[in-house]
């Protein structure tokens, strides 16, 4: 493959990306040498079959959820590089003194709460958390203990009472995790 990836980025788009992700120059390049990588059509956008063909994707039991979040803001299935970076700028490390909307602690919440909103209502009910829940430990857990993980979950988070988790309870219940470390991946230079 050589050095296609960088004749193919342009040094103003590459400079967009960085501003707009707060991804290194050198990041994005190999960045967009593993997105060309998984463009198996070399059409310039990555299908959800491209992304179920990433191994450490395809054993995770919320792969589904992960390779829905690539396609969230998708007109047509398709996700170019602009849109992959922009995803997994939520993953980026935050550095003190360093603002950047996408993987900030709200966006990092933000991200992990559409993970459990199955019908993008903006509310995460007992039978979403109820279904993230069973991918996440299949049949290692009893569906009576799931239920009651579920009812206990929706009971303690939910501040209005309407039975379900808004982000507002999301946010409070995740208020003294480390989601800052723990939704970070360390992108090499």
């Amino acid at each position: 493959m050589g050095n296609k990836s960088s004749l193919l980025l342009r040094e103003e788009e590459i400079a967009q990306i960085h501003e707009e992700t707060g991804f290194t120059p050198n990041q994005i390049e190999r960045l967009y040498s593993r997105f060309t990588s998984l463009d198996r059509n070399d059409c310039g956008t990555l299908s959800r079959e491209d992304f179920l063909r990433i191994p450490e994707l395809a054993i995770n039991p919320l792969c589904e959820r992960i390779v829905h979040s690539f396609f969230a803001d998708s007109n047509d299935d398709r996700v170019n590089f602009r849109q992959f970076t922009r995803v997994l700028a939520h993953f980026r490390p935050i550095k003190p003194n360093k603002e950047n909307r996408l993987n900030s602690r709200e966006e990092k919440l933000r991200f992990a709460f559409k993970m459990y909103d199955l019908d993008d209502d903006e509310t995460i009910s007992r039978d979403e958390l109820l279904n993230i829940l069973q991918m996440m430990v299949g049949a290692n857990i009893s569906q009576d203990q799931l239920n009651s993980i579920a009812e206990r979950t929706i009971m303690e988070a939910d501040t209005v009472g309407g039975g379900k988790i808004s982000f507002d309870d999301f946010c409070r219940a995740l208020e003294r995790t480390e989601v800052e470390q723990k939704m970070s991946i360390r992108f090499l230079n």
